[in-house]
């Protein structure tokens, strides 16, 4: 054979046009679009634009106003204003903490009312009278320097109760209430619906003006609430509706007895039905997710996805008629668009190409305005025709940076597992992919542990990229995704460590056996979920594995179990505390802390230092073992990052030491 050929068939790949590859820069670069307002007969839309200034770590904004008939659209500027909403009386939007309104499409504008800066996810009722609107109120005292005024340099905050740090903050004796005011009275008159209760509306850490809506007469508030404090909220996932009534003053729990999260509530567009998304059981963040819907008048309830075995992603949309009702979901590895009859509960698959659904926007005269994504694409809106389910493209933001950028290729491929089912399995190619070459390969273990893997599209853990950088991509839909059925997805709970471990190294073992795999080249890498898979295969691979890379993984489950803050997910997903009696198996069998002995590969470990989800220690320990082992290691270390990366010079050093870390170890 060549030599030549023959190193170079072995090596990295190098693309032959470098030029046009995806790199971390391009990625960056490329515009995010959000839509800002809808108009209330869906005929046009405002959205904005950003792109990341990786410099200054800052977003240019540019907002566009975009007519859906015509397809025709023209730059808008707002200034200082941000839009809040548009509905029959007009558009809205904020500025300094007054709300101006808009009743010829943002060209004018005049004063609405004044709610003051520190209001935040406001929403202007139906009749335009009432204003709604969340802000933190201090609850309790939990900063010394508030209970002992004579120590103003204390730092010490004193906490008798659990849920003290959340996400990424901690709790200092504020939270977030709900208000109502008339536009007739002052600011100053607005009703805490929490007053004297130590409860959240919206929901920490991601709720936002999604929990709260007026009924279509503007008589009640509907508003999402967990009425639960410190160890009771840590470990309950039971949030509920409840209908305030601005004339008597009265609160009713529409979801009592229903024990899961209840969220997202709408109404249909004739107000006969109000829909919200719900899941059974108190503890499981992960549980199937349904539709159920309320007749508003007798308040009879349905669950209209309850017989169907998937399970409802984070959105839904009614249809303009209120017959039906517009979701989507994960579907076999992708996200796919569905509606779902309000009489019948028959539901109707409408798209079906492979590509990921992520939003539904408008119904208009030529179908569904939707946001679609890919591996290799960012958010687009696409019109979806009901009747054939294919896509028009809309917008089109990266057009030109696209053309620098050769795509990759993906392929689901079907692979047996352990116990003789099917599994489901992305490969992504590098750009310029030649079969005849042998490529470096990278397994790649999606956290969650339930959340879906799709044709997704992400700045972080962007696998259009990796296989930009010359790898072939193995991605398993192992145990736990969401796409393959209810059980599929139920099964990984309290089975971390098993099953769905015998799902990676089954699509490692299948990898092996294409002509195009390097077999002595497979590296594994995750994040979360994905952290702590790194971590069992650094244990139990038997040499499948070169290299790994685990970021914000859990490492030893019982320092974890002591340290994470949501335990309704450590109690429900692992089995419970360490101290019970049987002893789950999270802390034996599937702890990866007990496997260190038999780490003998390079591995890097990434932790973020206020991943309050994954805490510190897990990065600690992990790296601490592998450098008393003598083995290859390195910690990236972030101080102000989460479970995430956010700031985009510190997601380039992320990147950079990522690909550095393969390419001397892989």
């Amino acid at each position: 054979m060549n030599l030549k050929k023959a190193a170079l068939a072995l090596a990295t790949p190098l693309l032959m046009n470098a030029q046009k590859v995806m790199t971390p820069e391009k990625m960056w670069n490329l515009g995010k679009l959000s839509v800002e307002a809808v108009a209330p007969d869906q005929n046009s839309l405002f959205y904005n634009v950003s792109v990341t200034d990786i410099k200054t770590e800052k977003s240019n904004h540019t907002s566009y106003f975009l007519d859906l008939l015509s397809h025709s659209f023209h730059q808008v500027n707002f200034g200082k204003k941000s839009l809040i909403q548009w509905d029959h009386n007009g558009l809205y939007a904020l500025e300094d903490g007054k709300i101006f309104i808009s009743k010829d499409k943002a060209k004018t504008w005049a004063e609405f009312y004044t709610v003051g800066e520190d209001a935040e996810n406001i929403v202007i009722s139906p009749d335009g009278k009432k204003v709604a609107f969340s802000r933190l109120v201090q609850v309790e005292k939990i900063l010394s320097k508030e209970i002992y005024p004579d120590t103003p340099e204390s730092t010490a905050q004193i906490y008798t109760d659990l849920n003290y740090r959340h996400w990424d903050t901690w709790y200092k004796g504020k939270m977030n209430h709900v208000f109502v005011v008339e536009t007739s009275q002052a600011i100053s008159e607005a009703k805490d619906l929490l007053e004297g209760n130590k409860f959240m509306s919206p929901q920490q850490p991601f709720g936002g003006k999604e929990d709260f809506v007026w009924s279509p007469d503007s008589s009640k508030l509907l508003y999402i609430t967990k009425e639960k404090y410190g160890a009771e909220y840590a470990q309950s996932t039971n949030t509920d509706i409840y209908a305030y009534d601005l004339k008597s003053g009265k609160t009713e729990n529409l979801t009592q007895g229903m024990m899961g999260y209840d969220v997202n509530p709408k109404f249909s567009p004739d107000g006969k039905y109000l829909t919200w998304q719900s899941m059974k059981t108190d503890g499981y963040e992960a549980d199937k997710n349904d539709i159920v819907i309320m007749d508003w008048k007798t308040g009879e309830k349905k669950n209209l996805t309850q017989a169907w075995d998937e399970s409802v992603d984070g959105g839904f949309s009614w249809a303009n008629d209120s017959k039906t009702i517009f979701f989507y979901a994960a579907l076999k590895g992708v996200k796919q668009l569905f509606n779902v009859e309000v009489k019948s509960s028959k539901i109707h698959q409408i798209t079906k190409e492979n590509y990921d659904v992520n939003s539904i926007v408008a119904q208009t005269k030529a179908g569904l305005l939707v946001g679609r994504v890919d591996f290799n694409h960012n958010a687009d809106l696409f019109n979806v025709n009901l009747k054939t389910g294919k896509y028009t493209q809309i917008t089109d933001i990266n057009k030109e940076k696209y053309a620098e950028i050769t795509p990759s290729q993906s392929e689901l491929k079907m692979v047996k597992t352990s116990d003789g089912k099917e599994m489901g399995v992305w490969f992504i190619y590098p750009p310029d992919f030649d079969k005849n070459k042998k490529y470096p390969t990278l397994l790649y273990c999606e956290g969650g542990p339930q959340s879906s893997l799709t044709q997704f599209f992400s700045t972080r853990w962007n696998l259009a990229l990796m296989a930009a950088n010359g790898y072939v991509i193995v991605a398993p839909n192992r145990r736990g995704m969401p796409g393959w059925g209810v059980e599929w997805n139920h099964a990984i709970s309290k089975d971390w460590g098993g099953q769905p471990m015998r799902d990676y190294l089954a699509a490692a073992d299948y990898a092996k056996t294409l002509p195009f795999v390097d077999g002595d080249r497979i590296g594994a890498v995750g994040a979360s979920y994905g952290g702590y898979s790194v971590y069992m295969l650094a244990g139990i691979h038997e040499n499948r594995f070169k290299t790994f890379i685990a970021h914000n993984g859990l490492f030893d489950m019982k320092s974890w179990y002591g340290t994470t803050e949501e335990l309704w997910f450590a109690n429900y997903d692992i089995g419970g505390p360490y101290w019970m009696n049987p002893q789950p198996e999270a802390y034996g069998k599937f702890n990866p802390s007990n496997y260190v002995a038999n780490w003998n590969k390079p591995i890097m470990i990434i932790q973020g230092g206020i991943d309050f989800r994954v805490p510190i220690e897990q990065g600690q320990e992990a790296f601490q073992a592998a450098k008393l082992k003598g083995l290859n290691t390195k910690m990236l270390f972030f101080p102000n990052e989460n479970h995430w990366v956010l700031h985009p010079q510190n997601a380039m050093v992320w990147q950079r030491e990522f690909f550095k870390w393969l390419k001397e170890t892989l």
